[in-house]
């Protein structure tokens, strides 16, 4: 046999055993079957129907487009509204103000939010105003209040803000379409990003977690927020990777002095009182659990990673039932690779041994285009390191 025909065989048989791992290869019951032909008829209804016509607004328009540009459409098909319906029970796995605000420069200027103690409170009048000072903070009620009735007044700074913290269609699909345009994206800059997703810069975090997020009794909100979103979509567990980079959060006093214990005891207790609201109201099974991914960004020293990493085994040995594993996150063809780390994340593990705790590893790898790049290589090393599930890959 010729070492053509042996990689032949070798190949098809690494093909049938992955293939036979997918869910679709594997057997049914009449209802999944049934209800599976449901789905197929619906889907091919709709895309002869709603999916053939014309729409002014949106152009080219087809099943499979991008969701925000098709989204008007799509939350009008049937399948969206029983997809919507249907309690799933699925698990979730994976502003800077430089100068004053006018209608020419709202476009491209991003708030920034900041708690501060009372010493340090401002009485400026607002931001859009002729005496304002750049890089100067203004009370976020000043600032709604006063803002210019040209750029709409309370309402269009309500715009203004929420516009900022969420991507458009254009920038989604259209300027900022690739992982290097979204990293260097103004909202990189911007005083809210999904707080369970992750930045690359240092300076970006400075603005993002002293802003809304880092704030406790918004902190407190937000995972409340997430919580209840997720149950809506019909999320019934979760992992959620919350970046540990800034040792302290600011509490209510306006001081940077609440530590990452408090952290999870924030995030505890609100899963609790969620929990039991929904036992209350008979919905208990709605949400089986939540828990952490405790994560750090990937521009650290590996020297600054051993503080992490015994912080990670300290909060996982008085939260067992919270950290759900450890991860670096970051720009992987920017920052560094895992391999620049891999002296304390070996350390980690054997650490883990010591403790008697098991922390596994969730990492982001693989999140490019290169061929043989670091970036590429991290899902090597994150193989090599028993990694219990890949980010992107």
């Amino acid at each position: 046999m010729t070492s053509v025909e042996t990689y032949r065989i070798a190949r098809t048989a690494l093909i049938k055993d992955d293939r036979s791992l997918r869910r679709d290869r594997q057997e049914h019951v009449d209802a999944e079957v049934r209800a599976d032909q449901i789905v197929r008829d619906i889907r091919a209804a709709e895309a002869s129907t709603i999916w053939a016509q014309e729409h002014e607004a949106i152009p080219h328009l087809f099943p499979g487009m991008e969701f925000l540009t098709g989204r008007e459409v799509i939350m009008k098909t049937k399948l969206f509204s029983l997809l919507s319906k249907l309690a799933l029970k699925q698990p979730a796995l994976h502003a800077r103000v430089t100068e004053r605000v006018t209608n020419a420069t709202i476009g491209s200027l991003l708030p920034t939010f900041r708690a501060l103690p009372p010493d340090e409170f401002s009485t400026a009048h607002g931001i859009s105003e002729e005496s304002y000072v750049a890089g100067s903070w203004v009370s976020l009620k000043n600032a709604r209040e006063n803002f210019d009735p040209d750029l709409g007044g309370p309402e269009g700074f309500d715009r203004w803000v929420l516009a900022s913290m969420m991507i458009n269609p254009t920038e989604a699909y259209v300027t900022h379409n690739t992982i290097k345009n979204v990293s260097e994206s103004p909202l990189h800059d911007a005083a809210v990003i999904d707080a369970f997703d992750y930045t690359d810069m240092g300076e970006v975090y400075k603005h993002l977690l002293s802003g809304l997020f880092h704030f406790a009794p918004i902190f407190i909100e937000y995972v409340r927020e997430f919580l209840e979103s997720s149950i809506e979509d019909g999320i019934c567990y979760a992992e959620a990777r919350v970046n540990f980079l800034y040792k302290y959060m600011i509490g209510a006093d306006g001081q940077e002095n609440i530590p990452h214990r408090d952290w999870l005891l924030m995030f505890d207790r609100v899963l609790n009182e969620v929990k039991s609201q929904l036992e209350e109201q008979g919905r208990g099974d709605e949400l089986i659990g939540v828990r952490i991914i405790y994560a750090t960004s990937r521009f650290i020293t590996p020297e600054e990673l051993e503080w992490y990493l015994e912080d990670c085994i300290a909060l996982k040995k008085e939260f067992p039932h919270l950290i759900a594993g450890f991860d670096l996150v970051g720009n992987e063809n920017e920052l560094k690779p895992l391999i620049d780390y891999i002296e304390p994340l070996l350390r980690f593990k054997e650490r883990q041994r010591e403790q008697g705790v098991d922390i596994p590893f969730i990492f982001h790898a693989g999140e490019t285009l290169g061929d043989g790049t670091h970036a590429d290589d991290n899902l090597y090393d994150a193989i090599l390191l028993d990694t219990k599930r890949i980010g992107h890959g």
